[in-house]
């Protein structure tokens, strides 16, 4: 193969673009005459798939209630208003900008902390450090799936007595100490979203072991009303129908195989690419396992040759699509730079200039994985020649 980078005028490792994620689906056959059978009932929202649905993940999770929404943000709305949250609410800045969206919508205030730059999540230190006399919860989010600490964070949150909620948008597919993440905290809300492992098109869970909290997650998907249009609270129209149900019904049977598949695609490339200098990857603690829900490197200019930026636009040329998670970071954003109140982020600030996720998805094939790697490899061995080119391009 012509070790020559593309932008240099090489062969690109890719003729078609390797897109950053390719949903792994359930095939229509398997699904039609469930899709029949809806609509043969009328039953379009509020039916047997619903119930279906959240009696398997509520099993899978080990917790009490697995509550179906219509997004994992709808769902972070609903609980931050069912668990009476009010004031301010330590969160990272280095998540996706939903995570901090929901807290403002619910008139909270984020405090931002810093996380931890080899696992990527928030540092429970930083997190303590943060807490103000008008602080009710501690947001956490397992990062890319990546579990967070969650019995560090457990335990500040009771010397405080605070709220403990987990953005678990990444986290189907992750285990914690051995078992599912759901359990943990006050509450975990997932994604279901197509660049997630468990696929409902569009969707999300509440998981709680909380009765109450459950309870008015149900009435806060309608709307806040009991039924009776006497309207308890201000909720939303956050309901999920039957055939987005039925999807993640049937996306929950394929699962764990979706998890291995990500892990053993995670090992490839961990193996290929420790081998070039200034290329560190997301820390997975002893006993956790992350979802791969992306799989992020970390660039070192000075070793790797590059920056990260120069790194994105000469994949592109090997046709590799990759994205820069988190960039900029919320605290940066125009929407949410306000609430910053100028507290050190070091590692924040590192990640969002320094991270770039490649392309990851279930049962990726191993030639393309190898590709990818290829593609880094030939891109570091002439990394001069590859930022002079990129310098000329953008100076002409």
């Amino acid at each position: 193969m012509n070790d020559r980078p593309a932008v240099l005028g090489g062969t690109p490792v890719f003729e078609q673009k390797v897109n950053i994620v390719r949903p792994v689906l359930p095939q229509l056959p398997e699904m039609a005459s469930d899709m029949e059978a809806i609509l043969q009932s009328g039953m379009v929202t509020k039916g047997r798939y619903l119930r279906a649905f959240e009696d398997a993940v509520r099993e899978h999770l080990g917790v009490r209630h697995a509550v179906a929404v219509s997004s994992c943000t709808s769902g972070l709305m609903l609980t931050y208003r069912g668990l009476g949250l009010t004031g301010d609410v330590v969160v990272p800045s280095f998540t996706f900008m939903a995570t901090v969206a929901a807290l403002v919508w619910s008139g909270l205030r984020p405090v931002y902390a810093d996380v931890v730059p080899e696992t990527t999540n928030l540092d429970p230190a930083a997190a303590e450090a943060a807490i103000t006399p008008n602080t009710s919860a501690i947001v956490a989010v397992h990062n890319f799936g990546n579990p967070a600490a969650a019995d560090e964070l457990a335990a500040i949150a009771r010397k405080h007595g605070l709220k403990l909620i987990f953005d678990a948008a990444h986290g189907f597919g992750a285990r914690y100490q051995g078992r599912p993440i759901g359990e943990q905290g006050d509450a975990n809300i997932f994604s279901l979203s197509p660049t997630k492992l468990l696929i409902a098109g569009e969707g999300g869970i509440v998981a709680t072991n909380d009765d109450e909290l459950a309870e008015r997650i149900r009435l806060g998907r309608e709307y806040g009303n009991d039924g009776h249009y006497d309207t308890v609270f201000a909720g939303l129209n956050a309901r999920m129908s039957e055939f987005n149900a039925l999807l993640g019904l049937k996306s929950l049977g394929m699962l764990e195989a979706a998890a291995a598949s990500r892990n053993e695609t995670a090992a490839r490339f961990e193996e290929w690419l420790g081998r070039l200098p200034g290329v560190s990857f997301q820390k997975v603690r002893p006993g956790d396992r992350c979802s791969y829900k992306d799989f992020s490197i970390v660039i070192d200019p000075e070793k790797f040759g590059m920056n990260r930026d120069e790194l994105a636009l000469a994949l592109a040329a090997e046709g590799v699509d990759t994205r820069k998670y988190y960039y900029p970071a919320v605290h940066h954003q125009s929407a949410y730079a306000a609430y910053y109140q100028g507290q050190p982020l070091p590692a924040t600030d590192l990640l969002e200039t320094h991270s770039l996720s490649l392309p990851i998805w279930s049962h990726m094939p191993v030639e393309v994985t190898e590709g990818i790697c290829r593609a880094l490899e030939r891109i570091h061995l002439n990394a001069r020649a590859v930022r002079e080119q990129l310098g000329a391009g953008q100076r002409a």
